[in-house]
């Protein structure tokens, strides 16, 4: 953005040189009417450039705060995933010990009605 308005007042004031030469070579008025016009010319171009100096300063900081909101909301979501995302791992951890416990209760009972059956087998 910089280089686009470096480039912007460099090919401003190199045009407004150009321009005052031309103006100066070719001029059918008076040595004091092309002065004044000049220095009219020079107020003019003079005056863009502080308005486009300030327009850009303006857009420059209007972004800089919107980047700001930006990223002090990603870091709030952020935050929140990290959080979901922690609660979630430990749930889930939960879950599977307290499977785990019923499949090993469910192998335990399994065993032991399978022992049981073969002892009445015996029997």
């Amino acid at each position: 953005m910089s280089e686009n308005n470096g480039s912007y007042f460099k090919g401003l004031f190199i045009g407004g040189l150009i321009g005052a030469i031309i103006g100066i070579l070719y001029a059918p008025k008076s040595g004091r009417e092309t002065r004044e016009e000049l220095t009219r010319k020079a107020d003019e171009l003079l005056s863009r450039a502080k308005e486009e100096y300030e327009k850009n300063k303006e857009d420059y900081e209007a972004t800089f705060k919107r980047i700001q909101d930006v990223r002090s909301s990603i870091k709030g979501k952020a935050s929140e995933v990290e959080e979901k995302i922690s609660k979630f791992a430990h749930s889930s951890s939960k879950t599977v010990q307290d499977r785990k416990k019923r499949l090993k209760k469910a192998i335990n009972a399994g065993v032991a009605a399978y022992r049981e059956k073969q002892k009445k087998k015996r029997v």
